[in-house]
């Protein structure tokens, strides 16, 4: 039964092209056990703005990161790690979410790179996979690993700004994607792999109770991913396979989606620019960086 009325239309546009001479045709080990071993030239996730109002992106299974202008392509960071998300922090610097090597900081001017949180209690991470920022600058980020429906024991994790790690969920079939509402109150993880949206509120005691499902994205090869939330509370979820980018209001209904076929079925992630209303969409099958002009609710 069809309870609310079909989501409306957004087309995607080209925004800018990873170029030939910046990609890698070639296996790696993410590759191998991501991408059933074909030779990945590249792979775009994290898109994300500095202070300044450049855009970046990340490169995971090459270990780079890029600053994407109407120029052309800089490589902002190159090393040995699988990054995935970015986030802005409080003092200017870039957090990475790094699949190898935990949470990162990265400096967006220099490139360098300083571990932030590599273990817990000298243990490592299942693979850490995307993050977000809080008012009070505690980072919550995703424990992803090879986490599914077969072993649902992904992990969200909150860092707080005096130091201070909780773990929120230790259950979750793939957690990926994460965002706050606007008014910090509640969190939304992306569970790729039961193609949920699961949203809780987030209490300084670090108790969780009555997750919820918010949002249900329809089966298929893959699932919901990158996560965005606009300046009216919308959710805009990143749903590789399917190719499309929902557009979920407050109350969990889809009222449009983002059609990204004409470019590929993979958009992994998406941000908004900084006039609120461009959405910037990482399509990872064809390494391309497209945009769709978002209404007015």
């Amino acid at each position: 039964m069809d309870l609310f009325a079909p989501p409306r239309v957004i087309e995607a546009r080209l925004f800018s092209r990873m170029p030939d001479g910046l990609r890698k045709p070639q296996r790696s080990a993410w590759a191998d056990a991501n991408r059933g071993g074909a030779p990945t030239d590249c792979f775009l996730e994290g898109p994300c703005f500095d202070a300044r109002g450049r855009f970046f992106v990340t490169d995971i299974p090459h270990g780079r990161v890029f600053r994407v202008t109407p120029d052309g392509w800089e490589t902002a960071a190159d090393y040995g790690g699988w990054p995935n998300g970015l986030a802005l922090a409080p003092d200017g610097s870039l957090l990475v979410t790094d699949y190898r090597h935990g949470l990162l900081t990265l400096e967006p001017d220099t490139g360098a790179v300083a571990p932030v949180l590599e273990t817990i209690l000298s243990e490592g991470f299942r693979g850490l996979n995307d993050l977000t920022v809080a008012r009070d600058g505690a980072v919550l980020f995703t424990d992803q690993g090879q986490s599914g429906l077969q072993d649902p024991s992904g992990r969200v994790w909150r860092l707080g700004a005096d130091g201070r790690l909780d773990l929120l969920i230790r259950n979750g079939p793939s957690p990926n994607g994460i965002a706050l509402n606007r008014a910090g109150t509640h969190c939304y993880v992306a569970m790729t792999r039961s193609c949920e949206i699961w949203r809780f509120a987030l209490r300084a005691d670090a108790v969780v109770g009555k997750a919820q499902c918010f949002f249900r994205a329809p089966a298929g090869a893959s699932g919901p991913d990158g996560l965005a939330v606009d300046a009216h509370d919308r959710l805009f979820v990143a749903n590789a396979g399917h190719g499309q980018v929902w557009v979920v209001d407050a109350h969990g209904v889809c009222t449009h989606r983002v059609d990204c076929t004409g470019f590929g079925r993979w958009p992994t992630n998406c941000c908004l620019a900084p006039d609120g209303t461009t959405l910037l969409i990482t399509e990872s099958g064809s390494g391309q960086v497209l945009a769709a002009e978002i209404p007015p609710p």
